[in-house]
């Protein structure tokens, strides 16, 4: 089955490419129906175009609010081309069908993104008629083709002229489908919009000039999380909207699909917006691996590297240089980072892409990269290098501030439904870590049990990190038992844990660990604390003369 398409109506906020579709409109003898803008760049270009008045017999009115809602033009698209009593109806009251009804709609997302926008703004841009016109053509697909994204123009274009002006029912089904997921997600984002806007209207005395003038530039934001009401609760259901950046090869195994999606209200400054200047195709466990890599290095203020494999960290460093930083997080275990994901918080230099260059590396991720350095890079044509759209200063003030607050989600699946809690994000704070043993640590020593403890939380439990002058020495991930954890960090420092300091992710159950590390020259330890035998564990440490802080934080990761 196919349908002859014979008139359409055009009315887009999006201008892209509808010039060059209408002009195949045109030479496939289709009459065009068309509205203010958009009418406009039709006639200018040379198009044969009808305004909608002279279809309704009714000027738009109420500012542009009211044009299309009319029985003329609802009439003509939902009529049912099988049903005898909708055809004599429409003939009756003269009424012409229209087989095709191209529309996108008002930008609402963009305004809201925009500073200083106003609530009156805000509501000047929800889209009435248009989304009333897709959903009425999408609903009537077995005679109505619906048009919602420029991107399909050429594909029906050449529909249109292989077939003479038909087009199959498969893909008017295919553009319905599209068409209610389109509406579905502009109603979404505005349902949020409006939602996290709640809080503004607390006050009933507020009159209706206050109400127009709101400053709603913080939705952007606001609307990022999909999770949340605006006070930080998690919400009661979810409708996650969601669009395919693309399909993967295969999931974290061959035999495995997979694809990867982005929320459709957020921006660019986040992991799903970096961009690929070269290298082969990601995968499913480079972007798992990306994603772990910047997380760590992100929340350093000074030059961070990090080497990640299957989603830990097999070594980090914070260093006066990115070259400094990426050879010392190297040093740390490497055996390990062959085939690594490696990413660093600041512009990569030339001098750390020579250092990489003889390294099999599978991703490389920074959000600036030197001129020198790609070229250099460039050697390695299947590395992938991915540039983050990422303002540090911007991001460790936020992080550092007083009103920090959790707004980033962490999901895990379940068989069945989800898991969603608050993205362990932002440094532990010194003040609030106490010293429990009697002797203290000076200030080089802080600073690495800080470093440490920042590190260790991106360690899958359970988890034990040894660090000195900046840097992992020794990592023991993903272990059952923590001086499991603890014996491989050991190994994996091959002799260089001596004068250094060890980061627990969880308490110590027993005096094992504390004793572990007094026989292999470990000189402080920090933990989260907590566990009934604390006072064991204090007195073997204050026996070895090895400084202990307890942070009074978990920070399990499964």
């Amino acid at each position: 089955m196919k349908v002859r398409i014979k008139r359409a109506l055009i009315s887009v906020s999006n201008k892209e490419g509808i010039v060059d579709f209408a002009k195949t409109l045109e030479e496939t003898g289709v009459e065009i129906i068309s509205t203010g803008g958009t009418y406009r760049k039709l006639e200018e270009s040379g198009i044969k175009v009808k305004k909608v008045e002279e279809v309704t017999g009714f000027p738009e009115m109420l500012n542009g609010r009211v044009k299309t809602l009319h029985p003329y033009i609802h009439g003509g698209i939902l009529a049912d081309r099988s049903n005898e009593n909708h055809m004599n109806e429409v003939s009756n009251s003269k009424i012409k069908l229209i087989d095709m009804v191209v529309v996108n709609l008002y930008p609402f997302k963009e305004t809201i993104s925009r500073a200083n926008v106003t609530m009156e703004e805000a509501i000047e841009n929800i889209d009435i008629g248009g989304p009333t016109m897709i959903r009425s053509a999408a609903k009537n697909y077995k005679g109505v083709a619906v048009v919602v994204d420029p991107d399909d123009y050429k594909k029906i274009q050449a529909e249109l002229k292989d077939s003479r002006g038909y087009i199959s029912l498969g893909t008017l089904f295919r553009l319905s489908v599209k068409a209610f997921q389109y509406t579905c997600e502009y109603d979404s984002v505005i349902f949020n919009y409006l939602k996290n806007k709640t809080g503004s209207f607390d006050n009933s005395d507020i009159s209706i000039r206050d109400y127009l003038d709101i400053d709603c530039s913080s939705a952007g934001k606001e609307m990022e999380d999909n999770f949340r009401y605006s006070d930080g609760n998690f919400k009661d259901s979810l409708g996650l909207n969601l669009k395919k950046i693309q399909n993967l090869r295969y999931g974290e195994n061959p035999h495995q699909k997979a694809s990867y999606y982005k929320y459709i209200d957020t921006g660019t400054d986040n992991f799903a917006g970096a961009r690929q200047l070269q290298g082969k195709e990601l995968s499913y466990n480079n972007i798992l691996d990306g994603n772990a890599a910047f997380g760590i290095v992100k929340e350093f203020a000074t030059p961070c590297v990090a080497v990640i494999k299957h989603n830990n960290p097999c070594g980090a460093a914070a260093a006066q240089s990115v070259e400094e930083a990426y050879k010392k997080a190297y040093q740390c275990d490497p055996v390990s980072a062959f085939g690594s994901v490696v990413a660093c918080n600041m512009e990569w230099t030339a001098e750390a892409a020579k250092f990489m260059l003889d390294k099999y590396v599978e991703v490389l991720i920074a959000p600036d990269f030197d001129q020198q350095a790609l070229k250099i890079l460039a050697e390695r044509q299947n590395l992938r290098i991915l540039k983050m759209d990422f303002e540090l200063n911007t991001y460790i003030d936020s992080i550092n501030s007083d009103d920090f607050k959790l707004e980033k989600v962490d999901i895990k699946s379940v068989d069945g439904g989800l898991l969603v809690q608050d993205l362990d994000e932002g440094p532990d704070s010194k003040k609030d870590m106490k010293v429990v043993t009697s002797v203290e640590p000076d200030p080089a020593k802080w600073n690495d049990l800080i470093f440490g403890w920042q590190i260790v939380k991106s360690v899958k439990s359970n988890a034990i990190v040894l660090a000195a002058g900046g840097s992992t020495v020794g990592i023991g991930a993903g272990q059952m038992s923590r001086i499991d954890a603890a014996e491989i960090a050991i190994r994996k420092s091959n002799g260089r844990c001596k004068n250094s300091i060890m980061a627990s992710d969880a308490f110590f159950p027993f005096e094992d660990v504390a004793e572990l590390a007094a026989k292999n020259g470990i000189t402080a330890i920090i933990q989260p604390g907590g566990s009934i035998r604390d006072k064991e564990v204090i007195e073997s440490c204050n026996k070895n003369k090895i400084t202990m802080v307890f942070t009074g934080k978990r920070h399990f990761r499964h």
